[in-house]
């Protein structure tokens, strides 16, 4: 029987795509990097998903599993083609507000899972910027976080269990309710894999209570380095606040001149920063900022009247990556981090390699964990364009290394960033990795050649391959 023959047995016509067009649709996600699918599939549960598996493995085609397509590292273009496994049929929601937990289909989207908590007086933490279309699936493979991830920390930190499909179609059940669950910790693993190991069905994640008050202030100072040394003295008070978010200029423009919602398009670097909690606790930390914004050359402290100011504010935060459709029709972007010391220097350094190439650089950052996100707008279809825009990112990234940082806080590490996996991980680090990808994919059918450059497993450096040395931990 044939391929598409038999997911058609395992699932229906209806929810087996191979028309040409519908293909294309799903052959990238949000990245510049696009793929050719052999089909696409839509099941509505682990059982499904295990027959999949089954299927490709006798058929020794890849699965690349699939949420929305939001992610930015091509972590779900199917590249190597195969099977595109898209979750998004898989919507079961179970809150237990008791517990303050809830099991979710890896199809939910992430803001509809607080919506349906909020009845509940809570909510899920994590929310990037796509919240309003992004997975809690895809949430748990790229480990997302958001820019409230500040204080509360990102996905891993918010997931209890996974309900996970493996190689052969195994269907296992990792973490749990309890609070510390004997064993490995391969819910661990499993958080920020990229679908590589196996494909995660449900979540079981942590609820938060939605705090009784919150103060968002908005500051703009006239240079980046005022900004920066806000966020920097901000956590050295000992006050670490819900969100600290900085976007420059040109970001700020684009975004008003999309929203007109009044933000100051004249400053150099625009400050949201937001703390939550008591209304005294609130009150006397949003004065803390303040004054701590006003020493540092701030020419405006707004704070949000209500709550349909804060809304509007961070609608334009949230809306920074769309916004750029008025200047060019692609986008290029990094995640890189550096220490909260090295903004300023950073900064800088990112510039300058806009200048030297000629590019178009906007910035919006999520200053209090260091996590930068310089953005390229620029028109693919344009070869030599392209060659520069991809020089650029390389030498980003390269700085935000030298300065101390990782390769990527929040996207991931996809086709995008793989093959500048080697200038942070050793040859060590990467065998080990590689040696646990075998051992969850034998048959390298999950998500093949993403993450782990080429020679991750036998240390083919320079055309030289070398073994682990015999006795050698990993």
């Amino acid at each position: 029987m044939s391929l598409l023959a038999e997911l058609r047995a395992v699932l229906g016509r209806e929810d087996v795509l191979e028309e040409p067009v519908e293909l294309y649709v799903y052959s990238k996600d949000a990245s510049l990097m696009r793929g050719e699918a052999t089909a696409v599939v839509f099941p509505q549960d682990s059982a499904e998903v295990a027959e999949i598996v089954r299927v490709a493995e006798r058929h020794g085609v890849p699965i690349v599993a699939r949420g929305a397509g939001t992610g930015l590292a091509a972590g779900a273009s199917p590249t190597e083609g195969g099977i595109v496994l898209s979750t998004t049929a898989m919507t079961s929601l179970e809150i237990d507000p008791e517990n303050r937990t809830a099991w979710v289909g890896a199809g939910v989207i992430n803001l509809d899972l607080s919506k349906a908590a909020e009845p509940f007086g809570l909510h899920f933490a994590p929310d990037p910027s796509s919240q309003s279309a992004c997975t809690i699936g895809g949430n748990v493979a790229n480990n997302s976080g958001g820019p409230h991830c500040l204080a509360e920390g990102s996905t891993t930190s918010h997931v209890l269990g996974l309900e996970v499909v493996l190689a052969g179609g195994e269907v296992v059940t990792l973490g749990g309710d309890a609070p510390d669950t004997p064993g490995l910790d391969l819910k661990g693993v499993i958080v920020g894999s990229e679908g590589t190991l196996g494909i995660v069905t449900r979540a079981l994640v942590r609820l938060l209570p939605i705090e009784p008050d919150v103060r968002t202030l908005l500051m703009d100072f006239p240079d980046m380095e005022g900004a920066a040394r806000t966020v920097s003295q901000v956590i050295a008070a000992g006050l670490v606040p819900a969100a600290l978010e900085l976007m420059d200029q040109r970001m700020t423009v684009a975004v008003e001149n999309w929203l007109h919602a009044g933000l100051p398009i004249d400053s150099a670097a625009v400050l949201l920063a937001e703390v939550v909690g008591e209304t005294v606790g609130v009150e006397s930390q949003a004065q803390l900022i303040a004054d701590i914004g006003r020493a540092n050359r701030a020419k405006k402290v707004q704070i949000a009247a209500d709550a349909a100011e804060r809304d509007l504010l961070w609608k334009g935060r949230k809306s920074a990556f769309g916004a750029i459709a008025q200047l060019a029709p692609d986008y290029y972007l990094h995640d890189a981090v550096v220490p909260r010391t090295k903004l300023v220097e950073t900064m800088t350094a990112v510039y300058d390699i806009a200048d030297k190439y000629d590019l178009t650089m906007l910035n919006v950052f999520h200053a209090g964990d260091g996590n930068l996100h310089p953005l390229i707008a620029f028109d693919a279809s344009d070869p030599e364009v392209n060659r520069r825009v991809h020089q650029a990112g390389d030498e980003i990234v390269a700085i935000c290394l030298k300065n101390g940082g990782a390769l990527s806080g929040e996207h991931g590490i996809g086709v995008e960033k793989r093959d500048l996996m080697r200038t942070s991980f050793s040859e060590l680090d990467l065998d080990a990795q590689a040696r646990l990808k075998d051992v969850f994919d034998p048959g390298r059918v999950f998500n093949p050649n993403k993450i782990l450059p080429e020679g991750s497993r036998c240390f083919d450096f320079g055309g030289v391959r070398r073994e682990i040395p015999d006795g050698a931990w990993v």
